[in-house]
């Protein structure tokens, strides 16, 4: 599979959505950050704005809902056009379920760790995830400091799935920039969202392509 760059639409001029993500022609998703204001105290885009963000390019788009109640919100994504849709394990009252859900209305399923969540506890239900996602800061705004302590975590992750066998992709969002991917690629991951990094960088795309460099690819 190789590595893959992600780039955040949160750090985009949101007034322009269709027109930012044209700037990215060669990333390999489009991160669309969905925060309802409790589950995270910040409020973002909703199901309306991603429906028609997603009929306005041919890039797969990964939704990652910070939200409460994504059992009950999350198969709406898949059916928008999410390619893939990451829910919180700290949210989900029946995270297989759910997954299989995912799958089900043919988005890939993924499930998020916040920094203090172990993974431990979920090696038993890798193999009904497409993408495991440990976030590298506190979920909720973008532009934060990356979290050293979250690189074990990564590790472990990594481990797990090797252990079994799986080909589950292993993502990382918070804080990646030239000077952290490489150390979280290091770590295991092979997916990587980058917010700030690309949409503060002159020519965004180029960044894409640097970060990619960074990372191994």
């Amino acid at each position: 599979m190789g590595i893959q760059i992600t780039p955040s639409i949160l750090n985009a001029d949101l007034s322009r959505l269709a027109d930012e993500v044209g700037r990215i022609p060669s990333a390999d998703w489009v991160h669309v950050d969905v925060m309802d204001n409790h589950f995270v105290p910040n409020l973002t885009i909703g199901l309306p704005v991603f429906e028609s963000l997603a009929k306005s390019t041919d890039l797969p788009i990964d939704a990652h809902l910070m939200i409460d109640e994504p059992d009950r919100w999350a198969p709406a994504y898949a059916e928008a056009g999410a390619g893939s849709v990451t829910f919180h394990a700290e949210a989900a009252r029946a995270p297989v379920r759910l997954a299989r859900e995912l799958r089900s209305k043919g988005a890939r399923a993924s499930m998020a760790l916040k920094p203090a969540t172990p993974v431990e506890p979920y090696a038993d239900m890798l193999g009904e995830l497409d993408m495991l996602l440990v976030m590298t800061v506190e979920p909720g705004f973008g532009g934060q400091r990356f979290l050293d302590l979250c690189l074990p975590k990564i590790r472990r992750a990594r481990e797990l799935i090797s252990a079994a066998g799986l080909e589950v992709w292993l993502q990382v969002d918070g804080g990646i920039s030239l000077e952290t991917i490489e150390r979280c690629a290091e770590a295991g991951a092979d997916v990587f969202v980058a917010g700030s990094a690309v949409y503060s960088a002159e020519d965004p795309d180029a960044m894409v392509q640097r970060l990619r460099e960074a990372a191994g690819s």
